[in-house]
């Protein structure tokens, strides 16, 4: 029932080293700080009461919101629809992967521990379009790559977001 990617694999990433809950949770809520900046773009494109609104804003996700880019803005219309595939694509995946993921063995086998990060890329390269899109994305990689051995997950992630906003 969690439409979570990112946060749900830093809850068990952590859980899977060792790590306690509290620091599992923390991990996934500094990951998920990204969502603010999200938040504050969809928000003026988002329509009607305060609770659809808010209903309509769980749609906001990673891959949602850059389909959603059309000139600066926010199309309201593609970050409902994309947002709702991706919803009902994750949770029936998560359904299947608990049913029947044993019998797949090793993720990595597959190659399939390539998959998000080729994902995020290729949401990066669709955003590239101007010489500041390009700095920030360059500041918040360096950054990210640059304290992932030394910091907690999550954090990593929050740092570069803000390196990125500075750039």
């Amino acid at each position: 029932t969690t439409f979570a990617g990112s946060a749900q694999f830093a809850v068990a990433s952590v859980l899977d080293d060792g790590g306690a809950v509290a620091a599992a949770v923390a991990a996934a809520v500094l990951l998920n700080l990204r969502y603010l900046a999200v938040g504050v773009s969809v928000a003026p494109s988002l329509r009607g009461s305060a609770a659809r609104r808010l209903a309509e804003a769980q749609l906001a996700v990673d891959e949602s919101w850059a389909v959603a880019q059309r000139d600066g803005r926010v199309d309201r219309d593609r970050l409902i629809g994309a947002g709702l595939v991706l919803m009902l694509c994750w949770c029936g995946g998560t359904v299947a992967g608990v049913v029947g993921g044993s019998a797949l063995g090793d993720p990595a086998d597959y190659g399939l521990d390539a998959m998000f990060p080729a994902l995020f890329l290729a949401l990066l390269a669709g955003q590239l379009h101007t010489r500041r899109a390009r700095t920030a994305a360059l500041a918040g990689g360096l950054i990210a790559l640059a304290l992932t051995p030394l910091l907690p997950p999550g954090l990593p992630i929050v740092a570069a977001a803000l390196g990125a906003l500075v750039a």
